[in-house]
């Protein structure tokens, strides 16, 4: 088949249909589930305090700088879909490129990353349900046995939803984003209208320029808070990996992440120099950088902000509830991409053909939805006792190296994948080679200085540490403990499934197809 004159022809792969239901999502809805993944709310209330503790007042700059690699691996999530609008996204397109065993890991770097960050997500919601009420003495403290139960149905629920069919998550999704990105908004605004005016607390500092120069912190501290902001930033690949359920879905998808990673851009470095602005960064007080907010600092900033009392006491509430359905939002959008990855390495014969069956009605991977849920309430258990909950504040901390492994591969795995026709035109050479490796090249850095970070408990990047009862007895941080025992998971089911089941790493189920010309329509 010929192609438009002067168009380079696109690479396409043969569809397996898997059972979901196409076309049930549009550009407008591709683009909620991308930026409800992220949970602008529940990521800033839980991180922004710890960037802001690493960076001072370079904290805006950071979130401009962590956008780059950010927008460029959402490219390559772009032109890789074009070619394959798979719902096994990194899994699939690294088989292609690079072979299978490569295919495995990303796919098990996406499901690491998503079942790790749920008992954090679920944390923050059992939190928040109590804080909103007034239950204050119990949303204080992580650990109590009420937040936990709270939790654990907040994941049954979100799994529901997700069970019930991607239209009902997408119409739930759009409630819940209006909400929380109206607030957000109206925070900035009113912080930002306060510091104007002389009427605010005296840790608050008026903007200057100087707040977005990037060389005002150590080449260190740097690193780390960008570590930090490429968590706040991920998730947007929800958009892409919901393509088999999507209108046009060689395009939207990939349109819709881009899109995505612009709004998230433009909210966060708004309320962060809103946040910063009003609280300041000292330690005492609101500042953001006492230890006591860091892991609250929005329900206390919108106290302060609008005020205890009266209407302003409702707008508070109305926060609180906001980083409820940010959470809410994000527990739900965590589950889809990894129910799909799961279903779609079940498919390839990646993993046990059961997590491929699909529900009748509702037209959704029901096995794989209901293990991800059962494995996540499993680990939130544990992690709410063990240290006195700082295992789930490592495990945030140790999914920074999965999303840096998994995003860097998807960047590497476009330009290889393209390789052969990176030269037809420059469009080509930059969208699917040089800028995809730039941003793979990025994460990649980032993922090995969190690795090491991990590992050195002296850097102070993990709440907990083990002493190796062995010889040279060294301290190891909890968060590269967890990292580690994550991929020995994932290293014996590989081992398990090439033993029992050895089609896919034999490269009979999913290789690179026999490529076919289709015509460019943009």
């Amino acid at each position: 088949m010929s192609t438009a004159e002067g168009t380079p022809p696109i690479i396409a792969e043969e569809q397996v249909e898997k059972g979901l239901k196409s076309g049930a999502l549009g550009l407008v809805s591709s683009i909620v589930m991308g930026v409800a993944s992220t949970a602008p709310a529940y990521s800033l209330a839980a991180t922004l305090g710890l960037i802001v503790a690493a960076v001072g007042l370079a904290s805006p700059v950071i979130a401009l700088l962590a956008f780059v690699p950010m927008l460029l691996t959402s490219i390559g999530y772009s032109e890789l879909n074009k070619a394959d609008p798979d719902c096994g996204t990194t899994f699939t397109w690294a088989t292609r490129a690079f072979g299978p065993r490569t295919g495995w890991a990303g796919g098990w770097g996406i499901v690491a990353a998503d079942v790790l960050v749920m008992a954090s997500l679920a944390q923050v919601a059992g939190q928040y349900v109590f804080q909103l009420v007034g239950a204050h003495g119990i949303g204080s403290d992580p650990t109590n046995g009420w937040v936990l139960l709270v939790g654990v149905l907040w994941i049954i629920a979100m799994s529901y939803i997700c069970y019930r069919g991607i239209e009902v998550s997408a119409w739930f999704q759009r409630i819940l984003l209006s909400i929380e990105v109206v607030m957000l908004l109206l925070l900035s605004v009113v912080a930002l209208v306060r510091v104007g005016s002389g009427n605010h607390p005296s840790t608050s500092i008026h903007p200057t320029l100087t707040w977005f120069n990037p060389f005002q912190s150590g080449f260190s501290a740097f690193v780390s808070g960008l570590i930090l902001m490429l968590f706040i930033y991920w998730g947007w690949d929800t958009a892409v990996s919901v393509n088999e359920e999507t209108a046009d879905k060689e395009r939207t998808p990939g349109r819709a992440a881009i899109i995505s990673t612009f709004i998230l851009l433009v909210t966060y470095v708004i309320t962060i120099f809103a946040a910063q602005s009003f609280a300041g960064v000292g330690t005492s007080g609101i500042g953001l950088g006492n230890s006591n907010n860091s892991g609250d600092v929005l329900s206390i900033l919108g106290t302060s902000v609008f005020g205890a009392s009266g209407f302003g006491l409702f707008l508070a509430r109305l926060l609180i509830l906001m980083v409820l359905s940010s959470a809410a939002a994000s527990t739900q959008t965590t589950i889809l991409p990894t129910a799909r990855t799961t279903l779609s390495m079940a498919v390839y014969g990646a993993l046990p053909k059961i997590f491929s069956r699909m529900h009748p009605r509702y037209l959704t991977p029901t096995v794989s939805t209901i293990v991800m849920a059962a494995i996540s309430i499993a680990l939130y258990i544990p992690f709410n006792y063990l240290s006195g909950g700082n295992m789930i504040y490592d495990a945030v901390t140790a999914i920074g190296l999965y999303i840096a492994f998994y995003y860097g591969l998807t960047g590497f795995a476009c330009a290889w994948y393209y390789r052969k026709t990176l030269t037809s035109s420059a469009r080509n050479l930059w969208m699917q080679g040089i800028l995809p490796v730039l941003g793979g090249l990025i994460m990649y850095v980032a993922g090995g200085w969190s690795l090491w970070a991990d590992w050195d408990v002296a850097t102070e990047n993990s709440y907990t540490s083990w002493l190796m009862p062995f010889w040279p007895h060294w301290y190891i941080g909890g968060a590269f403990l967890i990292a580690f025992f994550a991929a020995l998971a994932g290293l014996v089911l590989a081992i398990w499934i090439r033993i029992a089941k050895p089609a896919y790493f034999r490269k009979q189920t999913l290789t690179r197809a026999t490529p076919t010309l289709v015509p460019d329509e943009s």
